[in-house]
C-alpha cells in the first residue's frame, strides 16, 4: 500500500484531532470529579461504558457512511499503525501490580499483551505495510490480535472485583476511558484502510 502525500494525510486528521482532544478533555474532567467510582464489589458500569461506546460509534460510522469511509482510506496507515505504540505505557499495569495495586488476572495479561503490541507497532509500521498479499494477512492478524487484547483487558477489568480501584481515578481512569476507546477505534480504522481503502475509493468515484 502506498503512502499518502502529507497533505492528503493530514487534512483528515484536523476535525479528528478537535474531537480526540475535547474527547481527552471530558475523560480528564469526569475522571477528576469521580465518576468513574464503582460502590465495593460493583461492577464498574461508567468505565466499560466509556471504554465500550466511542468505538461502537465508530464502527457504526464505517458501516454505514461511505464518505467516512472515504476519510479514513485517505489516512496514512503507517501513522494510524505507529499511535498504537503508545500501548507500552501497558508497563503501568506491571508496575501497580508489583506494587500490589492491581491483582495479577487483570494487570499481568493487560499489561504484557499491551507492550507486546506497542513494542511491534513500528516493526509492523516500518515491515510489513506496503508489502504484498501475505504482508496484508500479516497486517490484519496483528491487528486482530490487538483488538483481541484490548478486549480481553476491558472484560478483566469489569469482572476482577476488588482490587481495581486504581483504574478508576487519574491518573489511571484515563486508560479505559480514552486510551482504549480510542485504541480501538483506531484498530478498526486501520482495518478498512487496509483490506477496502482502494475499493471504497472507486465506489466514490463511480458513485
Amino acid at each position: 500500500m502506498a503512502l499518502m502525500s502529507p497533505s492528503a494525510s493530514v487534512r483528515p486528521l484536523t476535525p479528528a484531532v478537535l474531537v480526540v482532544g475535547a474527547w481527552f478533555g471530558l475523560a480528564l474532567a469526569a475522571g477528576a470529579a469521580g465518576v468513574f467510582a464503582s460502590p465495593p464489589d460493583a461492577p464498574p458500569i461508567a468505565i466499560g461504558l466509556a471504554a465500550a461506546v466511542p468505538p461502537l460509534v465508530v464502527i457504526g460510522w464505517l458501516a454505514g457512511s461511505a464518505r467516512f469511509r472515504s476519510r479514513v482510506c485517505d489516512l496514512d496507515l503507517r501513522l494510524l499503525t505507529m499511535l498504537q505504540t503508545w500501548r507500552v505505557a501497558g508497563l503501568a499495569f506491571l508496575a501497580l501490580y508489583a506494587v500490589g495495586e492491581l491483582p495479577a488476572g487483570f494487570a499481568l495479561p493487560a499489561g504484557l499483551g499491551d507492550v507486546a503490541v506497542g513494542l511491534t507497532a513500528p516493526l509492523v509500521a516500518v515491515y510489513v505495510i506496503g508489502g504484498g498479499r501475505w504482508a496484508k494477512l500479516t497486517y490484519i492478524g496483528w491487528t486482530i490480535v490487538g483488538i483481541a487484547d484490548l478486549l480481553l483487558a476491558v472484560a478483566l477489568g469489569v469482572t476482577s472485583g476488588s482490587g481495581m480501584d486504581p483504574m478508576a481515578s487519574l491518573p489511571m481512569s484515563l486508560v479505559p476511558t480514552f486510551g482504549v476507546p480510542l485504541t480501538l477505534a483506531l484498530h478498526a480504522i486501520s482495518l478498512v484502510n487496509a483490506t477496502r481503502g482502494t475499493a471504497v475509493r472507486r465506489s466514490l468515484t463511480h458513485a
